[in-house]
């Protein structure tokens, strides 16, 4: 799986939730978890999650750490599941390197129900794609948020961490597949 952080600023509006974005963007081809800093501002015509839709959500921060996840090869089932492991990676580390106590509940995460994230997971017609965005800064933010700044982390440590957390679970997985015999 490719590892890739940005070191441009990259203003996430949805529209980067798109097969072969990292391809296109960075030259990157295959699976892959790229990340980089922005605001959020997700425009309605780019939302994929039906429930904002339908409730007129505006999905905003002036600042988050965003990861953008494509698997090919990968139905949706399994992409919500990578979504959850993705969630949980960051709530493992986020709640290590602050000692807060942040929690997850699906694909989002908490700190005494101040929202740190926004994610979602979507299908294209050759794979699957993920977007977690973690809260860099929460001036102006829609609900009661908090962000990295608040919990005293950097983003690019943060960054780097989650993503090589992440690939290295996917590599540990792709070996595990290798190693049981089959059953009868």
């Amino acid at each position: 799986m490719n590892v890739h952080f940005a070191e441009q600023r990259i203003d996430y509006t949805g529209e980067q939730l798109h097969s072969h974005w990292a391809r296109k963007t960075f030259g990157i081809k295959g699976d892959c978890i790229v990340s980089f800093l922005g605001s959020c501002d997700v425009k309605p015509e780019f939302m994929v999650d039906l429930e904002d839709i339908e409730s007129g959500s505006r999905i905003y921060s002036p600042l988050m750490l965003h990861f953008i996840i494509e698997h090919f090869g990968c139905n949706l089932d399994r992409g919500i599941l990578m979504q959850r492991l993705l969630a949980a990676l960051a709530c493992e580390h986020l709640r290590d390197a602050s000692g807060l106590p942040i929690v997850r509940s699906g694909d989002d995460l908490y700190l005494e129900k101040r929202k740190i994230s926004v994610s979602i997971a979507a299908v294209s017609p050759v794979s699957t794609l993920i977007h977690l965005g973690i809260n860099v800064q929460t001036k102006g933010v829609p609900v009661p948020a908090c962000g990295l700044e608040e919990m005293g982390l950097k983003a690019d440590v943060t960054a780097h961490h989650i993503m090589d957390a992440y690939a290295g679970e996917i590599a540990s997985a792709e070996i595990s597949r290798t190693c049981a015999r089959p059953v009868r």
